[in-house]
């Protein structure tokens, strides 16, 4: 039998009393001046109700897990059969009446003076030592049991019925936390991969402000090591990620390139999932600049009491004929929206006349 709560044991003890309570409650009218002691304290009283009490037991916390649940039909059936004839014969509901008939006064025997006979008020002649006694069948004993067994079926089946949607509940839980472990761990080396390669053409050519860019690239990864493992994080330590990001892509840039970044609204008691937007960011440095060529990179980001709206624009610079790749980055942030802002994101990219913009906007 599965463990149970107090709050269960409460219940079944209440039920316990109320099925026991019945039998009295229909019989209390019938006893005469005895009352319903001499019931409480009958042998055919208890016997009824402890039937089908066990019954109710053994049938809910033992055969249907065991068997049914396990797909032991045949036992299962053969096993309710046996009991159902044990029921029939032992008729347990008989044996609480005949309690009864002791309490009620005998029935008056009529006399006839001519014959000296007694004979019933119906007229029958009176059984027989030698008459045989027919076959009874307790009708009330074999629909408590069928209500009995139904009844244990019912609560068990919602049981596991229940059991089964929280199980599926936690599974599919289980499975957005690791789809999102794993788009998070997909994110993190990408995003460091390529900014290590900035730094390392940097030192390759011995640049000065090398040691500018580690420390900007210190800063990022403080920032992803001890927050990206949150599902929100505040909205400025984003943004914080997001200018370090581009002052280190400003140390490689050409004068031809022209960032225009620039934040509004209030910032305060925002919060954003880590690394949404400098997907987006990362993507626009990386089709968005010409070393020989003019261009020109917007990055805008405005809070409002209610949303947060990002977008960026930049000229698509690729050689010719070939296909833009996002990579992973623009794909996981379109799961982790969906994920983490379901019904509550809207997210616009278009790639028309050689331009390439993103629109998302995040409602509070």
């Amino acid at each position: 039998m599965p463990s149970l709560r107090i709050s269960d044991i409460f219940i079944h003890v209440c039920a316990g009393l109320a099925f026991l309570t019945l039998p009295l409650l229909f019989m209390s009218g019938h006893t005469g001046n005895e009352g319903i002691l001499p019931i409480v304290f009958s042998l055919g009283y208890w016997i009824f109700g402890l039937t089908y009490i066990g019954i109710f037991y053994l049938n809910s916390y033992w055969l249907i897990p065991s068997l049914y649940f396990q797909k032991k039909y045949l036992i299962y059936v053969a096993t309710i059969l046996l009991m159902f004839v044990v029921v029939s014969y032992g008729r347990p509901f008989e044996h609480l009446l005949q309690h009864q008939r002791h309490l009620k006064p005998p029935p008056t025997r009529v006399f006839n003076p001519g014959q000296g006979i007694p004979h019933q008020p119906g007229g029958g002649p009176p059984p027989g030592p030698g008459r045989p006694r027919s076959m009874r069948i307790d009708i009330v004993s074999i629909f408590l049991y069928i209500m009995t067994i139904a009844l244990g079926m019912a609560i068990q089946v919602t049981r596991q019925w229940r059991n089964s949607l929280q199980q599926i509940s936690r599974a599919e839980a289980d499975r957005a936390q690791a789809e999102l472990s794993f788009l998070k761990a997909q994110i993190n080396p990408h995003f460091l991969f390529n900014t290590l390669n900035n730094i390392y053409s940097l030192a390759i050519t011995k640049n000065d402000k090398t040691a500018d860019s580690i420390m900007k690239l210190s800063n990022i990864m403080r920032y992803v090591t001890d927050d990206v493992s949150k599902h929100f994080v505040p909205l400025q330590l984003e943004v914080d990620c997001i200018h370090d990001f581009i002052e280190l892509q400003r140390l490689r840039l050409s004068k031809k390139v022209q960032v225009d970044f620039s934040v509004k609204g209030e910032l305060e008691n925002k919060a954003i999932v880590p690394l949404l937007l400098i997907t987006f960011v990362e993507n626009v440095f990386k089709y968005g600049i010409s070393n020989h060529e003019n261009a020109t990179i917007t990055i805008q980001l405005t809070a409002s009491e209610r949303s947060i709206t990002f977008y960026c624009h930049n000229k698509i610079f690729i050689p010719a004929g070939a296909p833009i790749r996002t990579g992973i980055g623009i794909g996981n942030a379109k799961k982790r929206l969906e994920h983490l802002y379901p019904n509550k994101h809207l997210l616009n990219i278009t790639n028309e006349n050689g331009f390439f913009s993103v629109e998302l906007i995040l409602l509070a």
